[in-house]
């Protein structure tokens, strides 16, 4: 069964940043996403998705993202259901959180906590979030610090690439013919199975 969901939208609020009794970092947090089409008045309106992020996700969520904040999110729809306070039966829908990628620099106005953008010529680098959307760098969960040295974010050195081998086949040569004779195949259409 497949159950993947992917959503670009704002922090509605600062994430709420709570701990397990077990010691586990837990985030919810609430994700505006624009409907792509606009209504018969001209304008557009947003769903308001519940989200929940653990551990590590967490923790940078909350460290550095702040309400109005564009993330992208991919994860999974949970539901459950809990007894309410009047003693009805209340059903929740949310997104679990697999990956965060933070969207915008901080620079944007956006009141984005600590974390700072790297130069231009390493846009497109992957700081430990996974796949990338565009050229925009990945801040989220899963960062793995590339040397002792270094900070949190810092700018890492670029990676290294091999030379471009290309690997071409002459297509003069005939592939079934044997190397000592200079006979070709003798295929006819007829020959062919479609």
């Amino acid at each position: 069964m497949i159950n993947n969901v992917v959503l670009v939208g704002r922090l509605t609020k600062d994430p709420e940043l709570k701990m397990t009794p077990s010691g586990i970092a837990v985030a919810r947090f609430t994700l505006a996403v624009n409907r792509p089409f606009t209504s018969q008045g001209g304008e557009k309106k947003a769903d308001f998705i519940n989200c929940i992020a653990w551990r590590k996700q967490a923790e940078n969520l909350a460290n550095f993202m702040r309400k109005g904040g564009q993330i992208g999110v991919t994860g999974r729809i949970e539901t459950g259901s809990y007894e309410g306070q009047d003693g009805k039966r209340v059903y929740t829908t949310e997104v679990v959180a697999d990956n965060i990628q933070f969207l915008e620099p901080k620079n944007s106005g956006q009141g984005n906590g600590g974390y700072q953008q790297p130069p231009a010529q390493n846009q497109g680098y992957d700081y430990g979030g996974g796949q990338q959307y565009g050229q925009q760098p990945s801040y989220g969960g899963g960062y793995q610090q590339a040397a002792p040295q270094q900070a949190p974010f810092s700018n890492p050195a670029p990676m290294q690439q091999p030379p471009n081998q290309q690997n071409y086949t002459n297509m003069n040569n005939d592939p079934f013919s044997d190397n000592n004779s200079k006979n070709s195949v003798d295929i006819s259409e007829d020959d062919l199975p479609f």
